[in-house]
């Protein structure tokens, strides 16, 4: 029977003398240990032999161990530990998947600990990551946040990993993290640890850009009551005339903890609740992405396509449909009844009929030829009237934990989280009501794992924006019909005063005149087309938003019915302590999505299931030579997707210590994504066009590839804007050589090369610089086709191009042909300046080697300010009671380019900044803003304009020591 030793002891600040309250107390090398209590000391039991070795740790203070042998007892232990502001002495985990000193890392990485994110001058915690050197922190929502590292972002980062405590936190259907949206609360975390870069070798897919590894605390090791309130406002100073309030709205957050161990510290347990509350920030971007398609010299757009209005995505070039309703009537101006557009002709006849004649009582179709070749777009709606802008977060956390052995703890774990926020992909997307849940079980030991864990995700009464601002409007005129009282009513304006004769020789003769009479034309048509609208606000208005929200699923009806699981195991065994000649980690992985949108995204019908497997299994080993001074490691991973080949991701790197505290770097890092679920199964109709997975099947079934008829929407679009001009088809601008030469989509790769310096002088000035090149492979892009009717002889029915819609426009998942590289250095100084002041400054450049990039046929959507750097300055105890922290951020303007829209990312810089107070009863007061000037800000096009946020909060902690 093993030996039972009994240890207790004490453990106070070596300065104040005063008891230290949460200090971990370990047995080193076992997953045995306690805490201390709220007078400092500490009780407990192992079955364990002397002699033992104890480790006492605390964030803010050096470790101390005290060892238990013949010549020291194991009761009325007294350690004394220093406060100790801890610089280059942070262990991670992250790049290795084993503990290793964050100086010595083979890779770049970042790591934010408890006293970093109890002392972040951000409205939360998440969005101080941004912070770090080499990150990025894109909005949707004012509780939605996207991470990137690299280039490439995007509002939905498919080419990045984020873990919890383990688990990836994508959601199945959408494959990309959800931010902070189910994820521990401030009061829960630990440490945040930030992998910028490839980091497939041991992360396996999607680990393209980065990856964010987020840990929560243990209940064994931090034990106790804590809760947690804000009051915030935000809206200072909106744009009133773009719909935003007139007046600050009020934001309110709060959490509480518990966490408790029993049973002689066998068992612990802990339980999480959140809830905040805001109104979102409102994206107000008036200003069109449809100028190319404006006519003449205009000083409006009529063919105007917002991307923060809904509903103006319906459109029409004027001149098509002029001429579709002149091909409705004889030349002698008598309807044709075996015409195919006989309802058009009816409408625009009665239309035209209506009121005064043409001037001279012309033959009002001789007037059709004056139809505008420009489009015309439906009158919107702002956003923020259609979108559900009461933005909400609901989590809730538990875990349960048994040490089974001295070296064995098992866990369960649950994370959940339910609200409204809003996300940014092709369109605007309200996830009203999504939730997503993750159920964990685990066993874990000092050399080993084994975790299993499902994610369940629910798109509640989520929808997509622009799909209810078109129902909205078709619910008072259908487009057929708007855009025929538009076109009509154009044209009886110009008819009144002017015979064709006379309108053909005003526009030669005097443009500008003509140009006046078009832009009353255009008005008054849009007054008449426009009279039965619902106005916004108006029980009308309501009454049709809510008929088109119970209008069912997409294509139905603007929502989504999506419940898509996913399934992963993975296990990993470090070989270190049985092996001398190196240190060697094995490990593997298996994933299962299973797919269940219920039609509405995914083909996944009754009796159609569809499941996507994958297998993964890695290998690395690391030696020292050279007298330890030269650490060399390599790392191999291989994975295969059900669906695609196997892919082989190594890493090499080596670290060289050239003095104590000086290590150089260098290292060669691969990371490939596969295909997302939607990118291998989607087929979602759209209305104006059907969206299609990457897998063979989709492409047989339409004939993308083998069907002559089917051309680039691109050069249909080019022989449309000729046809217009010149009013005669030209086959010419048609091409089909890419369509027939389409290839299924496969996994995008990545090559990294990256050298790096990290050194800590005299324990109080820490360096880390680092630059990159990265090559790319098999970009996972979209490619546009249109598909012509067949004539019996074969050959394509030209006109039947001119109008697209889910039966004969596709939009399919491929990769780009080209290989393209982008390179990039950031550099980071902190400095200890003494008497408890810290003042760092970090510095990133990105960039897309554009030579590499020049006359290719897709979007690369780099989407990556050039230049950016982050300033901080603070002490954390000014004084016994107070702390401050203060940060400012900046980014150099850039081009943003994706699915949803292309335009400028203005410059910009945010102050944020945090003055903390201790009260009496272990309570923390915090007061602080983030973009303190107020200059309001996007992060991406179409985003919410981002403003000040002012708070002050509560924090209780039992644990907290004063």
């Amino acid at each position: 029977m093993a030996q039972k030793t009994q240890i207790s002891g004490t453990v106070i600040d070596s300065d104040s003398k005063v008891p230290l309250i949460g200090v971990n107390v370990v047995v080193k090398g076992k997953v045995l240990g306690t805490t201390t209590d709220f007078d400092g000391n500490f009780d407990f039991s192992v079955n364990l032999p002397t002699p033992l070795t104890l480790q006492f740790s605390m964030v803010g203070y050096k470790m101390e161990e005290y060892t238990i042998d013949g010549n020291n007892s194991a009761t009325g232990i007294k350690i004394a530990l220093n406060e100790e502001l801890i610089m280059g002495q942070e262990v991670v985990v992250s790049a290795s998947r084993v503990e290793e000193s964050i100086l010595k890392s083979p890779v770049s990485i970042e790591k934010m600990d408890v006293l970093a994110i109890q002392q972040t001058p951000a409205d939360n915690y998440y969005k101080s990551i941004g912070y770090l050197k080499g990150v990025d922190v894109t909005q949707s929502s004012i509780n939605f946040q996207i991470v990137n590292a690299r280039g490439f972002n995007s509002t939905g980062n498919t080419r990045f990993v984020q873990l919890t405590d383990g688990m990836d936190t994508q959601a199945p259907a959408l494959n990309f993290p959800i931010g902070n949206l189910n994820g521990p609360s401030e009061l829960d975390v630990e440490s945040v640890e930030m992998i910028p870069g490839a980091a497939s070798a041991l992360y396996g897919p999607n680990a393209f850009n980065g990856i964010l590894l987020v840990n929560s605390k243990s209940p064994f090791e931090y034990q106790g009551l804590s809760a947690f309130a804000k009051v915030g406002m935000n809206h200072f100073g909106a744009d009133t005339e773009a719909g935003a309030p007139s007046t600050p709205q009020p934001m309110y957050e709060a959490s509480v903890r518990y966490a408790k161990s029993l049973f002689n510290d066998r068992f612990a347990f802990k339980v999480n609740g959140s809830y905040m509350q805001a109104l979102d920030w409102y994206a107000t971007n008036y200003t069109t992405d449809r100028e190319s398609e404006r006519q003449g010299n205009l000083s409006f757009n009529p063919g105007s396509d917002y991307p923060n209005t809904m509903g103006d995505e319906a459109s029409v070039n004027a001149a098509f449909l002029g001429t579709a309703i002149q091909s409705a009537f004889a030349a002698d101006g008598t309807a044709n009844d075996n015409n195919t557009f006989a309802s058009l002709r009816t409408l625009y006849s009665g239309i035209m009929f209506q009121g005064s004649a043409p001037k001279d009582n012309q033959n009002f179709t001789d007037y059709l030829a004056f139809a505008p070749n420009q489009v015309v777009s439906r009158t919107p709606y702002e956003e923020h009237q259609l979108i559900n802008y009461d933005a909400r977060n609901y989590k809730l956390n538990a875990s349960a934990h048994y040490r089974i052995t001295d070296n064995i703890e098992g866990i369960y774990q649950w994370n959940y989280g339910s609200g409204t926020s809003i996300y940014t992909g092709a369109q605007r997307y309200s996830l009203s009501d999504f939730s997503i849940q993750q159920h964990k079980l685990e066993l874990k030991s000092t050399d080993w794992f084994i975790r299993g864990y499902g994610t369940f995700e629910n798109s509640g009464n989520s929808y997509i924006t622009e799909f209810l601002g078109n129902q909205v409007n078709t619910s008072f005129s259908s487009n057929n019909k708007w855009f025929a009282t538009y076109t009509a009513n154009y044209l009886k304006q110009i008819s009144r005063d002017y015979t064709p004769a006379e309108l053909a020789n005003l526009q030669s003769t005097d443009p500008q005149s003509f140009i006046n009479l078009q832009e009353q034309a255009f008005t008054a048509a849009r007054d008449a087309a426009d009279r039965s609208r619902y106005e916004p606000g108006s029980d009308a208005f309501e009454e049709a938003k809510e008929r088109a929200l119970a209008s069912g699923t997409v294509p139905n009806g603007p929502s989504f019915a999506d419940m898509t699981k996913m399934y992963h195991a993975e296990a990993q065994y470090d070989l270190t302590s049985k092996i001398d000649f190196a240190s060697i980690q094995v490990g593997a992985s298996f994933r299962l999505y299973d797919l269940n949108s219920n039609g509405t995204i995914f083909p996944d019908t009754v009796g159609n299931d569809i499941s996507i497997a994958e297998y993964g299994a890695y290998l690395q080993a690391s030696k020292q030579v050279l007298d330890d001074k030269l650490k060399l490691t390599g790392s191999a991973r291989v994975d295969k997707n059900e669906n695609f080949d196997a892919v082989f991701s190594p890493r090499f790197s080596a670290v060289f210590e050239v003095a104590k505290n000086n290590n150089i770097r260098a290292s060669f890092q691969t990371g490939f994504r596969n295909p997302t679920t939607q990118g291998q199964h989607i087929n979602l109709n759209i209305i104006s066009s059907r969206l299609l997975g990457g897998l063979p099947q989709y492409a047989n079934a339409y004939g993308i590839g083998t069907d002559p008829n089917i051309y680039t929407l691109e050069s249909v679009n080019a022989m449309i804007n000729n046809l217009y001009s010149t009013g005669s088809f030209d086959e010419s601008f048609l091409d089909n050589e890419n369509t027939l030469n389409y290839e299924s989509v496969k996994p995008e790769q990545v090559q990294s090369f990256e050298v790096g310096y990290k050194s800590l002088i005299n324990k109080k000035i820490m360096i880390d610089a680092v630059y990159y090149y990265n090559q790319y492979n098999d970009f996972i892009t979209q490619q546009r086709v249109r598909k012509a009717q067949a004539n019996p002889d074969g050959s394509p029915n030209l006109g039947s191009l001119l109008q697209g819609n889910a039966d004969n426009t596709f939009q399919i998942y491929t990769n780009a042909s080209q290989q393209i590289t982008s390179q990039g250095a950031a550099i980071g100084v902190d400095y200890a300046i003494g008497s408890g002041y810290t003042v760092g400054s970090n510095y990133n450049w990105n960039v897309l080697n554009t030579e590499n990039a020049e006359g290719q046929s897709f979007v690369f959507g780099f989407n990556t300010p050039e230049h950016k750097f982050n300033l901080k300055f603070g002490n954390r105890k000014l004084t016994d009671k107070i702390g401050f922290n203060v940060a400012y951020r900046w980014q150099s303007e850039f081009y943003w380019e994706s699915s949803f829209g292309d335009g400028n990312i203005p410059a910009f810089g945010t102050l944020d900044a945090q003055v903390s107070y201790k009260l009496p009863f272990k309570t923390l007061l915090k007061v602080g803003g983030s973009n303190l000037t107020n200059d309001y800000y996007i992060q991406s096009f179409g985003a919410p304009n981002v403003g000040a946020i002012y708070y002050v909060s509560l924090t209780f902690d039992q644990m907290m020591n004063r």
